[in-house]
């Protein structure tokens, strides 16, 4: 199982494309090599959930309404693809999509054990749903159904409703593949959405906002927390919109 490591760097890496994937890789590799052993909250061990659990529940969402759009499929595709997978891999990861579109899914329970595994890991639960929303929102309109199913998962693993929120705004950036580009009022409501303030805040206020997530998220930081290093990815993607979103703000309200 050495190749987990190197998946779920590919996996973290495939979300900010080739060479996000590329340095997950690498780094993956090192953590492979680096930890031994399966003990509860083991690297390796969140490392092998980590991985089945996210192509289960991506089936699992995928086929929430009913059936699996040629979209979804297309996501998943793209997802192992950045993974850089050999066949046996492709495999596994198709294997465990499939299993999670079962309608006896158990999806409480793996979560469950996912969530144990990661024992309080707040980081690696929002890296988790933000892979899953990546899923989600790259393969068309997130409904109602979807959105349930999402929150279920968030909850799971100990996030609230606005953190989910704040996580789908980063996710969404401030423009989709394939989708209009938004309005300027629309990319400044993203904004304060990513920063987690209301559009009623104050200057002052939306600088501690800023210089909070900046703190939770820096790369460094994180990994000195105990995050790992494949995680690395998700942490700078989320500094690049938190430091986006700021810089917005500031713009339009033409404050330093």
């Amino acid at each position: 199982m050495q190749w987990l490591g190197k998946g779920i760097g590919g996996l973290i890496g495939s979300v900010f494309g080739p060479v996000g994937s590329l340095v997950g890789v690498l780094i993956g590799h090192q953590w492979d090599q680096s930890r031994n052993g399966a003990r509860r909250g083991s690297v390796r061990e969140i490392s092998r959930l980590f991985f089945e659990t996210t192509f289960e529940v991506m089936g699992q969402v995928a086929k929430i309404d009913g059936r699996v759009s040629e979209d979804e499929v297309r996501v998943a595709r793209r997802i192992m693809h950045g993974m850089r997978l050999n066949d046996e891999q492709v495999q596994s990861a198709i294997e465990h999509f499939t299993r999670g579109k079962h309608a006896a899914y158990p999806l409480e329970s793996r979560l469950a054990a996912l969530a144990e595994q990661l024992g309080g890991r707040v980081d690696l639960a929002r890296a988790f749903v933000q892979i899953q929303l990546q899923a989600a929102i790259g393969a068309g309109n997130v409904d109602a159904d979807k959105r349930r199913a999402l929150w279920r998962v968030a909850s799971a693993l100990g996030l609230s409703r606005a953190e989910l929120a704040q996580i789908e705004a980063i996710v969404r950036g401030f423009a989709a593949d394939g989708v209009a580009q938004p309005t300027s009022v629309q990319r400044l409501e993203a904004a304060y959405r990513v920063l987690g303030v209301s559009a009623q805040a104050s200057n002052d206020e939306i600088k501690t906002a800023y210089r909070r997530l900046m703190n939770q998220h820096h790369p460094d930081k994180l990994v000195a927390r105990g995050l790992p290093a494949s995680m690395i990815g998700v942490a700078e993607q989320k500094t690049h919109e938190v430091r986006t979103a700021y810089e917005q703000i500031k713009t339009q309200r033409g404050f330093k």
